[in-house]
C-alpha cells in the first residue's frame, strides 16, 4: 500500500511517501503486517500553500531530504518483491510511480474496488471508509494524522486486507484496470439515484457522458438490462405442402 503527499501538481512534486505492507498468511488469509514507514522527499521546488495546508509538510522539513528518483526505487521495488502496488484513488500515485520505477507491476485501486464490494456505503473516501466500516484491528493512533503518507497508507491497508479476503487478487486488479463502476449517479438532474432507477432515455444520455466513469457505469447498466430481457419466443413457421 502506497500513499504520496506532494508539493503541487508537477511530475516530480512528491514530498513524502508512506507505505504499509499487506501479506497472505499460511491459512491463505490476508493480514496487515508490521512493515510500514515513511520518507520525506525533496521536491526540488517550494511546497505550495494549498498542499501545505493539507499535509502540513513545510519547505524546511524537506531541506536535505533525498530526491524522488533516489527514494522511489527501494520503496516501490523492495528486495522481498511485491505482487501488486495499491493506493486509494491509485491514478494519483501512478502519476508519480511510473512503470520505470515500479518494474511495471500491476496496481490495485482501493477506491474502485470499494465501489464494487461495498456499494451500499454513502461515501468512499479513505477516511469515510475508515469510520463507516471500522475495520478490525485498525489502531486509531497509528492512522493519525490524516493526510500524512504513512497514516493514510496504514488506514487504506485495512480496507485492502478486507477486500483481498472478500475477492481474489486477480479480480481486484481487473476492477482497478477499468473505469469506476459508480453505485449512484454523481451529478446532474438524476444525482443520487441508483442506476436501476433511471429510464432508458436518461441512461442513453449518460452513456455518452464525457466522464469515463459515468459513461462506463451507464453502459454497464444498459448491458445488465439487455441480459435480463426475456428471450424471444420462437414461432413455428407454417409449412407449405
Amino acid at each position: 500500500m502506497i500513499d504520496l503527499e506532494t508539493a503541487g501538481d508537477g511530475p516530480q512534486d512528491v514530498c513524502e511517501i508512506g507505505w504499509q505492507d499487506v501479506s497472505v498468511d499460511v491459512d491463505g488469509r490476508w493480514q496487515v503486517t508490521e512493515e510500514r514507514g515513511a520518507l520525506l522527499v525533496n521536491p526540488g521546488r517550494p511546497i505550495s500553500p494549498d498542499t501545505m495546508a493539507v499535509h502540513h509538510i513545510r519547505d524546511e522539513d524537506v531541506i536535505g531530504a533525498p530526491f524522488w528518483k533516489e527514494v522511489a526505487p527501494p520503496v516501490l521495488k523492495p528486495a522481498s518483491g511485491v505482487v501488486a502496488l495499491a493506493a486509494h484513488r491509485a491514478a494519483f500515485e501512478q502519476r508519480y510511480c511510473r512503470p520505470s520505477l515500479t518494474a511495471g507491476v500491476q496496481w490495485i485501486c482501493t477506491w474502485k474496488c470499494a465501489l464494487r464490494l461495498w456499494p451500499h456505503l454513502h461515501r468512499f473516501s479513505n477516511q469515510m471508509l475508515r469510520y463507516q466500516r471500522k475495520p478490525e484491528g485498525l489502531v486509531h493512533e497509528i492512522g493519525l494524522p490524516a493526510h500524512r503518507a504513512m497514516p493514510d497508507a496504514y488506514v487504506t491497508a485495512h480496507h485492502l486486507r478486507d477486500m483481498l479476503n472478500q475477492a481474489s487478487l486477480d479480480q481486484l486488479m481487473a476492477w482497478s484496470s477499468q473505469p469506476a463502476l459508480l453505485p449512484r449517479v454523481p451529478a446532474g438532474p438524476e444525482r443520487g439515484k441508483g442506476w436501476d432507477q433511471l429510464n432508458l432515455a436518461a441512461l442513453n444520455e449518460l452513456a455518452t457522458n464525457r466522464d469515463a466513469d459515468i459513461r462506463f457505469t451507464a453502459r454497464a447498466e444498459l448491458g445488465r438490462r439487455e441480459i435480463q430481457l426475456p428471450a424471444p419466443v420462437e414461432v413455428a413457421q407454417a409449412k407449405l405442402l
